[in-house]
């Protein structure tokens, strides 16, 4: 006969700590992708100074460390020794190397993230990914489908707390659960309703109108049904600005851009499934690309098609039979590129180019006259910007807002939620 023989649990320091919360801390870091491009197409002004993002196990461990010290879940000694306080004491830096080691195996083994041989010209076989350190550093870590999941969730939580009770869905209430609120009164039901019948209130009727007696009969004009929120499906389209200014000048406002994008995704499919959301960037072309590769999407080469972006963007979104249809442009920059009718890339990064605008406003006067509303987050304020918005906001009927990359989430969940609660026209 089969036994299994238990023994006293014995927990470690890696089952004390907060992976989610680590997790959640390394965002920004799991999601950099830096420059894309052939080498000719990096501009050498690069924002942080590196040819590419290191996307190395050792790189990491060394955002892992830094979570630690962050999250506070470091015993005291580690700290210390880490400080650089007292002689030195091999034993607790091998801690927190086995405790490194650890960490990177839990989250392969949770499924959030995998490794793959870098794209390198390093040669040789890799060994243990957590034992040699040339190993390490050919092999590259990439987020699962799992991984971004996760992280859009939290994004998302972040974001809704950060509003407010006085926004739209914006605190964790069971309207936020379910997306329906049913609050209003019943009435009488009318031929072609949809058959939610009040219970309590078709009953009253009938009572009141033949008196109390069993068995009781129901006539017609004793139905009363539930009164609930119009429900409409809502086609969207983020718009994401891939140009080289999206991460220069000693700012990321790309990363934060692909958070909202997860967030917003992970809102859709868990509170409004009949909607859809689809991903279009816009740099020198513009194209569409699966919510699965967001994290490794890159940024560059250099200029701001915005004409192609509404294009791409328009045809998708009338494939689609929905009752709303709205394009989010997510941007920093002025339109300095188009597409010429033989394919040809026509590039004037200087002023505004008044070739560039007719294009653009010609796209978003089509988007217009398709129903297609046009919502623009800016996170940029230079004069050259406001005109160009100005006008895209009147030519398109929508909004436009100058955001931060601390609050641009903020901005694009609520105007979301607004958006998404009215009726369609």
């Amino acid at each position: 006969m089969r036994s299994i023989t238990y023994s006293k649990f014995r927990g470690g320091l890696l089952d004390a700590l907060n992976i989610q919360d680590l997790l959640d801390r390394l965002a920004d870091f799991l999601l950099r992708t830096g420059f894309g491009g052939a080498p000719h197409e990096q501009p050498w002004w690069a924002w942080d100074g590196e040819e590419e993002v290191d996307r190395s196990l050792e790189s990491l461990k060394e955002a892992l460390l830094r979570a630690l010290i962050e999250s506070g879940q470091l015993t005291p000694e580690m700290l210390r020794e880490l400080r650089g306080e007292g002689p030195g004491n091999p034993e607790v830096r091998a801690q927190i190397a086995e405790l490194l080691d650890d960490l990177v195996q839990r989250l392969i083994d949770d499924g959030y993230i995998t490794f793959a041989k870098a794209e390198t010209p390093a040669s040789g076989a890799p060994g243990s990914i957590v034992d040699e350190e040339s190993a390490a550093r050919e092999l590259e870590f990439q987020l699962t489908q799992k991984g971004l999941d996760f992280l859009g969730y939290r994004t998302l939580r972040h974001l809704l707390s950060a509003q407010g009770k006085s926004s739209f869905g914006s605190h964790d209430t069971p309207h936020l659960a379910t997306g329906v609120e049913a609050d209003a009164a019943s009435r009488p039901y009318a031929f072609g309703d949809s058959l939610n019948l009040d219970i309590p209130a078709t009953l009253s009727r009938a009572l009141r109108r033949q008196g109390a007696s069993v068995p009781i009969e129901l006539d017609y004009d004793d139905l009363m049904v539930h009164q609930a929120e119009y429900r409409s499906s809502c086609a969207t389209v983020l718009l994401l600005d891939i140009s080289h200014s999206m991460i220069l000048y000693g700012e990321d406002r790309f990363t934060p851009a692909k958070k909202v994008a997860l967030a917003l995704s992970h809102l859709i499919r868990t509170q409004y499934p009949g909607d859809t959301l689809r991903v279009v960037t816009f740099g020198d072309r513009a194209s569409e690309i699966p919510l699965g590769e967001l994290a490794r999407v890159k940024v560059g080469p250099f200029h701001t098609n915005t004409a192609e972006g509404l294009k791409v963007a328009r045809r998708l979104l009338l494939a689609q039979k929905k009752d709303m249809r709205q394009i989010v442009m997510i941007t920093d920059g002025k339109p300095s590129a188009i597409t010429l009718p033989n394919g040809e890339v026509y590039k004037n990064p200087v002023g505004l180019d008044p070739r560039v605008l007719r294009q653009t406003f010609r796209e978003v006067t089509a988007c217009r006259k398709a129903g297609i509303v046009i919502n623009t987050f800016m996170l940029a304020r230079d004069e050259a910007l406001l005109q160009f918005v100005a006008r895209v906001c009147e030519l398109a009927r929508g909004r436009a807002y100058f955001t931060t990359t601390m609050t641009l989430g903020q901005y694009v969940m609520r105007d979301f939620l607004r958006r998404r609660t009215r009726r369609p026209r």
